[in-house]
């Protein structure tokens, strides 16, 4: 083979492999821009949206005094409603989570502004215009009656009678929005 055709093939050789790494280094470069981009995206998406993503699933839901397992029935801003495995219906505040077993890696678009704004009070505003008994659960007790009301930041409890024979008038509890744990319906 003539000098010159060796030396041309070693220029072709040298030009593949330096257009090579540069298409390495750029797959690289895309790949790290990828990864970033993903990790920047990830630290957007709160418990929230991965939740209304699993509505229908069976999901343990652990409180701290107490754990909740059924299906996610709805999501709401900052609450979660589960059909209980019991046959009854719990209202968890998101902030009262410990931890939550069974969601997958799915995640929900951004809610529109009617979901973001119905919060924990507007389901405790059902339960009182259903006049449902409940049992609240906070972190020291559990109180079971009737909610008359729901405010801002509180809602008022008319407790369970402990007997028909007891006439004394039921004085509502007030139990801050903060203090619970679960709200249980039948």
């Amino acid at each position: 083979m003539p000098a010159a055709t060796v030396a041309l093939m070693r220029w072709d050789d040298l030009f593949a492999d330096l257009e090579a790494q540069l298409a390495g280094q750029q797959r690289e470069a895309l790949d790290a821009e990828v990864a970033e981009r993903v990790r920047i995206e990830r630290s957007a998406v709160t418990l929230v949206d991965r939740m209304r993503a699993h509505v229908g699933a069976s999901l343990t839901l652990d409180v701290g005094p107490v754990v909740v397992r059924g299906r996610l029935q709805d999501v709401g801003a900052d609450f979660v409603l589960v059909d209980d495995e019991g046959g009854g219906h719990s209202v968890v505040p998101v902030a009262s989570l410990v931890s939550v077993s069974g969601l997958g890696r799915a995640v929900a678009p951004a809610p529109g502004a009617v979901l973001r704004r119905l919060g924990l009070a507007s389901a405790l505003r059902g339960l009182v215009r259903d006049r449902a008994e409940v049992r609240l659960v906070t972190d020291r007790a559990e109180l079971r009656g009737t909610p008359a009301s729901v405010a801002a930041d509180h809602l008022d409890l008319v407790p369970l009678r402990a007997g028909e024979q007891d006439r004394a008038p039921v004085v509502p509890v007030a139990v801050p929005l903060a203090a619970l744990r679960v709200v249980r319906s039948r």
